[in-house]
């Protein structure tokens, strides 16, 4: 009985693989080509920004800076806000000043103790601060007047690629194609 089974079952194969196969038929007319429709808009280009603020703190403010980002700049939940700190000048073999960035947070020994320049984030603004361990109001106008912050915006892509050194500007800079002529500078009152 199972011989005849399993003779039955190959013939029933054989028949089904048999069947599959045959001239192949002739080919089909081309289509008549439609016409062009009106070309959409450009899709957003998702680049990263990078903007300078300038501003001071004092007991005024509670020595912490607010920068809400304006409408030409649209930051995503997604997006890595990235904070540096004006951290000195030298110059380069033409003589030419070359600012030193540091990525924030940013602490300092100081005479009084220590000074830690910090910086929180959303998608509308950012908030840069000064935290110590003593009364800031001992603080020098070198460590709290016209303080420079260089925000640099990354879209989620661009941040989650490990081949990015975020602690160099020029580095984020380069992969966001941005130049110096094209960082927009803020003096904050």
């Amino acid at each position: 009985m199972k011989k005849i089974s399993i003779l039955l079952i190959s013939f029933v194969m054989a028949i089904f693989f048999i069947s599959c196969e045959g001239p192949q038929g002739p080919p089909g007319f081309d289509g008549l080509d439609g016409r062009d429709g009106i070309d959409g808009e450009d899709g957003v280009n998702i680049l990263g920004k990078v903007v300078d603020i300038q501003g001071t703190f004092d007991a005024g403010n509670d020595y912490s800076i607010f920068y809400e980002f304006p409408q030409t700049i649209e930051v995503f939940e997604t997006d890595v806000v990235l904070v540096y700190l004006l951290w000195d000048q030298t110059e380069d073999g033409n003589g030419d000043p070359v600012d030193i960035w540091r990525l924030m947070p940013q602490t300092r020994i100081i005479d009084q103790g220590l000074l830690q320049y910090n910086f929180d984030y959303t998608f509308f603004d950012v908030s840069i601060f000064l935290e110590a361990d003593f009364d800031m109001g001992t603080l020098l106008p070198a460590d709290t007047d016209d303080q420079v912050f260089r925000i640099a915006i990354l879209p989620a892509e661009e941040a989650q690629t490990g081949k990015l050194d975020v602690t160099n500007i020029n580095s984020v800079m380069n992969r966001l194609g941005v130049t110096e002529n094209d960082v927009q500078k803020v003096i904050l009152k």
